[in-house]
């Protein structure tokens, strides 16, 4: 059940790492001039462990944060990608394959999911000091609303609470359900 929850997640991160360059292509040219899909093989294909020189190997929240640092010159759409796989990755036990006796904690998948929201919020929200925002997702006009992003969010969001529930009540252990204010836009520690 987690090799296909950790799967499907992984897929919905490499789209949406597509269309975030696609949406902002500027962050793109900031680390290659090759197109977008052959940027996000070599970020999910690479041997780089996951450690970018250009996010001082920043992984997890930190790496997410930093997409939305004003300071930060460099491509946003590295960090905030590679700040959820990681996070969700360290959720899973620091694994991508399961075998029948492993186990995964419920409350770091719930929590993840938790930080998941409040990541898709600020990307939605979080404005540069020129009041535009640091990466365009959404898009909501007269003519067309496109919110592709927020139903991949979704996605994973809800297969992750999915995971973490069963796996709670599998374990018979409860989860501690945290009260987040997502306008803060404070991640919890994984």
């Amino acid at each position: 059940m987690a090799d296909h929850e950790i799967r499907e997640n992984i897929q919905s991160l490499r789209m949406l790492m597509i269309k975030l360059y696609k949406r902002n292509p500027s962050e793109l040219k900031k680390s290659t001039s090759d197109n977008a899909e052959k940027m996000v093989n070599w970020v999910f294909n690479g041997n780089h462990n996951w450690n970018f020189e250009t996010l001082n190997n920043a992984q997890g929240t930190d790496a997410i944060y930093l997409t939305f640092n004003e300071d930060y010159k460099g491509d946003r759409v590295l960090p905030f990608i590679v700040g959820i796989y990681t996070m969700l990755i360290k959720a899973h036990g620091g694994k991508k394959e399961f075998y029948l006796f492993d186990s995964v904690d419920p409350q770091l998948l719930y929590n993840a999911s938790r930080n998941i929201e409040t990541a898709a919020w600020k990307l939605s929200n979080t404005k540069n000091s020129s009041g535009k925002p640091f990466l365009l997702a959404n898009e909501l006009t007269e003519k067309e609303n496109n919110l592709s992003f927020e139903r991949e969010f979704g996605k994973i969001i809800g297969r992750t609470d999915f995971l973490a529930f069963t796996l709670s009540e599998k374990m018979e252990r409860s989860i501690t359900r945290i009260i987040q204010n997502v306008a803060t836009g404070l991640l919890i520690p994984i």
